[in-house]
């Protein structure tokens, strides 16, 4: 199976073409430019580093929330022109499910936290399954970093570009029992993408392209400012 997956959830794009087990090829877009400028050019460059069409790809995969509102939207749309153009089907990551991979399998908890802006933070909490799926076991919220509660007596991983920005307020919360991963973890991977796109596509669960909508938990900048 061929699948072509990206993440458009956060400040950074990235990209990537799974054969089966194998990935043939991932890119990690980080220029500061908008989603708009680099994606289509990312998948473009992934087609031709791979030598595989469009059209030839059997499923394709997209974070779709909690996240940054414009680059979920360019995702969403960009995946739905897909699935329109092709035919083929497609599938609908969590981006906090993709960002939890960066652990590692672990029996631990993982908390994944992403950056929401205006001071706040998007978090949810997974563990991994006997096949090396996160699994969710809390849904996903919105707050305050320093808001977020966490058992000191429970073994579990924090993670993300959220921990990376408040790292003031992270540190009060570590403990033997907690562990926060460095920088090198905070960004999506869409080679995880693809790994949890085929998971999603085995248990049949399908996006609509007409009716499907990204998550992003509040409403639009502008909108709050209207």
């Amino acid at each position: 199976m061929l699948i072509l997956a990206f993440d458009t959830s956060s400040k950074t794009a990235s990209v990537a073409v799974l054969q089966d087990n194998t990935v043939l090829y991932e890119s990690l877009i980080n220029i500061g430019l908008n989603h708009s400028e680099v994606l289509l050019p990312g998948i473009e460059q992934a087609c031709l580093r791979t030598g595989i069409k469009i059209s030839e790809f059997d499923l394709f995969a997209c974070t779709i929330g909690p996240g940054s509102f414009t680059g979920l939207r360019i995702g969403a749309s960009t995946m739905k022109g897909f699935m329109l153009a092709t035919g083929k089907p497609a599938v609908g990551i969590s981006s906090l499910a993709a960002l939890a991979c960066n652990a590692g399998m672990h029996s631990t908890l993982i908390y994944p936290v992403m950056d929401a802006g205006r001071g706040q933070v998007y978090t949810a909490c997974f563990q991994f399954d006997q096949n090396g799926i996160p699994e969710q076991v809390e849904q996903e919220s919105i707050m305050n970093p320093g808001d977020i509660q966490y058992d000191r007596h429970q073994k579990m991983i924090i993670l993300g570009d959220g921990v990376v920005k408040y790292r003031d307020v992270f540190p009060a919360m570590t403990g033997k029992n907690i562990t926060i991963l460095p920088s090198s973890h905070q960004y999506i991977r869409a080679s995880s993408v693809c790994f949890l796109g085929r998971e999603k596509y085995e248990r049949k669960e399908l996006l609509d392209a007409d009716t499907f909508v990204p998550l992003y938990l509040r409403s639009p900048d502008a909108e709050l400012k209207k």
